[in-house]
């Protein structure tokens, strides 16, 4: 039990051996979180405090819950469900669709794309390439945001939503779209959350069984979830804690779509008394590198919750500051420095081998 927590930095550790949550864990660019949540996992598995088959960790990219079973598998925990929010919602809707629903279950709209396309036809709306993928985005924002077709229009001036296409034209789509996905029996991504959360809402033996299942919960890049993602998960927990989200509010990259840092932030008054952790140690970039960052996000809108990084490696270059016309140009110049640096680095491999 005592191995996994070796080699791990001294706030690493402190999150590995926080096995009961809620605990949330503040990790800056390059600060090892994964390594730091698989080993917690790893560490309350072996320690007797989490059965690996009750333990659902939850990212955001099928790669990224790869990874995480991948390292848990190293690290002597096996049988830990590491998925999507997608994924996991949508194996649970499909355990349970003959039971709480039945007949046939919908099929899953892999793109809004086609669909939107057919919607726009039949409102009479002329839509480009780049406008239906915009106002695809409008759709899947409405819907992430909770917000019916009736109610789009309002919502998106709220927010100071700019697509290319009118707001209202994007209202007729929205509302035409859901009339055709429901006609042809299709359900998204958005409503796959959505409706998972409703079963277990309106059927509380189907809670139960799901709760039963799942006792520990681990969310990574908890700053991306949205507000439907934060339904479902709230759901999953009932009114348990044992939850741990890693995230930092600075790396936040999905916010136009409806996801908010605000869950991350709100964390320790949702769930007074949570152990919190910051990780600052950059083992990824130069001092350089972490200076810059540092003074920059000091100076974004989110500073009051920047986490002050302290690189890990060894001196480096000064960042270096250009302007190009356009995309090739910086494209062409990033090439050729990359070559050149490549042809340096592999004359001084040689000399070391001469030279030895």
């Amino acid at each position: 039990m005592e191995s996994v927590l070796e080699g791990l930095d001294p706030e690493q550790r402190a999150v590995a051996e926080s096995v009961r949550g809620p605990v949330c864990v503040l990790a800056g660019a390059g600060t090892g979180k994964t390594r730091a949540i698989t080993h917690r996992i790893a560490y309350a598995v072996r320690s007797g405090v989490m059965a690996p088959q009750r333990v659902l960790a939850v990212t955001f990219t099928t790669r990224a819950a790869g990874e995480l079973r991948g390292r848990l598998r190293s690290l002597g925990a096996p049988g830990v469900q590491a998925r999507t929010f997608h994924s996991a919602a949508l194996r649970q809707l499909t355990y349970f669709w003959p039971r709480v629903v039945g007949g046939e279950p919908p099929k899953i709209l892999e793109s809004k794309i086609r669909l939107v396309a057919d919607a726009a036809r039949e409102i009479g709306v002329s839509l480009g390439g780049g406008e239906l993928r915009d106002a695809a985005g409008e759709i899947e924002w409405a819907k992430v945001t909770q917000n019916r077709p009736e109610d789009y229009a309002a919502a998106a001036a709220k927010a100071a939503r700019r697509p290319s296409v009118e707001i209202a034209d994007v209202a007729g789509v929205y509302a035409m779209y859901e009339e055709l996905r429901r006609q042809r029996n299709l359900l998204d991504f958005e409503g796959m959350l959505e409706l998972t959360a409703a079963v277990l809402t309106e059927h509380r033996e189907v809670a139960a069984q799901v709760r039963d299942q799942y006792r520990h919960f681990v969310v990574d890049e908890f700053q991306d979830v949205n507000p439907l993602q934060k339904m479902l998960l709230d759901v999953w927990l009932g009114d348990r804690d044992d939850i741990c989200v890693v995230g930092d509010p600075n790396q936040t990259i999905y916010s136009f779509t409806g996801a908010s840092a605000a869950h991350l932030l709100n964390f320790t008054a949702d769930h007074p008394g949570a152990t919190v952790v910051r990780l600052v140690r950059d083992y990824r970039s130069t001092p350089q590198v972490v200076g810059l960052a540092n003074g920059l996000l000091g100076r974004s809108p989110a500073s009051g919750h920047r986490l002050e990084l302290v690189a890990q490696r060894a001196d480096g270059p000064e960042p270096a500051f250009n302007e190009y016309d356009d995309e090739i140009a910086e494209a062409d110049d990033t090439a050729r420095a990359s070559a050149s640096s490549s042809t340096r680095a592999s004359r001084r491999a040689r000399s070391r081998s001469c030279s030895g």
